[in-house]
């Protein structure tokens, strides 16, 4: 049995057949205006052309795809912009103990270029384990930036930061960093661009 899937163009138009021929080769037979011609090819090549999410399927009929969830941005409760030029968004306040310059802190995040681009991560992304940091708010051992983004901090809260390279792997040495070798070469291969940092305020220590 012939099968045929339609497709418009502008001011033309042209069918596409399947069938067997003759001599018993399955093929696709295109009709035109004015000429008629066929061209053979395997039958598995059609399937990879109408089976699973066909382009010419998504294209003329896109009422048959399949709607794609749209990702909900997190209400901001508040944005603000500190004088090293860190910009950061309040998430959730959270209700926990305040960190304050020199505490110990625990606290799970993730860090991404300004475009977007994953770089790093505390929690895995396939199976949602997390591997906690701790981290002293010290400019000796943490980042500059995300230090003045996790003063004033509850437990309990999140902040996404962007923080401009001036403040942020000035030094291989500061924290957060990754242990293994491949994430650690990632991070710092982008320590002279803004990076992003999600954080989620676990416990104040």
């Amino acid at each position: 049995m012939a099968m045929e899937i339609s497709h418009r163009f502008i001011g033309s138009s042209m069918a596409l057949s399947v069938g067997k021929s003759r001599n018993g080769v399955s093929g696709i037979s295109r009709v035109g205006l004015s000429s008629v011609s066929a061209v053979h090819v395997p039958r598995r090549m059609f399937m990879q052309l109408v089976g699973f999410g066909s382009v010419l399927t998504l294209l003329d009929f896109p009422g048959l795809a399949a709607p794609v969830p749209q990702m909900k941005e997190p209400q901001v409760i508040r944005t603000l912009k500190l004088p090293s030029g860190v910009r950061f968004q309040e998430i959730i306040e959270g209700e926990g103990r305040e960190a304050h310059e020199g505490d110990l802190v625990e606290l799970n995040y993730v860090c991404r270029r300004a475009n977007g681009y994953f770089v790093h991560s505390t929690v895995d992304q396939f199976s949602g384990e997390n591997s906690p940091v701790k981290l002293i708010l010290d400019e000796n051992d943490v980042i500059e930036g995300l230090k003045e983004v996790l003063v004033g901090m509850k437990a309990g809260g999140k902040r996404r930061a962007l923080i401009p390279p001036s403040v942020g792997y000035i030094n291989e040495t500061l924290k957060p960093i990754p242990e293994e070798f491949g994430p650690r070469r990632s991070l710092l291969s982008h320590a002279n661009e803004p990076l992003v940092f999600e954080i989620q305020l676990l416990k104040v220590l």
